[in-house]
């Protein structure tokens, strides 16, 4: 890892009518679009759903990291999230994200330390740190049956 701080750069290129397109070196573009809650078509990434999206992937990869480090064996991890946008005193911000984690373990995992381990990851992943929104968890742990012969 890198020494602290980091930087990361991103281009916003916008028209007075149409999509924006976003981009990082080395990545490639997205096309983002205001989305239908503030009409706009809905079917494009916006800066609402990336920043929700942000989170579950944040979550997602230090879960990932967490478990490597914990020795937790695991075969698949789908973590659902929901923003809530409100309007509060004239200001409209997220004020909630719900996360929503499923993770399948592998035979004889114990079901506790898989759960320590997504609260932990829920705990430390730097962006919902970042947020003034609150994250909940919500974490289910399901144990891969073993193959019988």
């Amino acid at each position: 890892m890198q020494n602290f701080p980091h930087h990361y750069a991103v281009t916003a290129a916008a028209w007075p009518e149409g999509d924006v397109q976003i981009g990082a070196e080395g990545l490639p573009t997205l096309t983002t679009a205001t989305p239908r809650e503030f009409d706009g078509p809905g079917d494009r990434w916006s800066p609402e759903t990336l920043l929700v999206a942000a989170v579950a992937d944040c979550f997602a990869l230090t879960f990932r990291g967490i478990a490597r480090r914990s020795k937790l064996s695991w075969t698949s991890l789908e973590c659902d999230a929901t923003g809530t946008l409100d309007r509060i005193d004239g200001v409209t911000r997220f004020t909630h994200v719900h996360l929503h984690a499923n993770l399948i373990a592998s035979p004889g995992t114990s079901v506790e330390l898989a759960t320590r381990v997504l609260q932990k990851a829920e705990d430390r992943c730097l962006v919902s740190r970042s947020l003034t929104a609150s994250v909940h968890l919500e974490p289910r742990v399901t144990i891969q049956p073993g193959c019988y012969t």
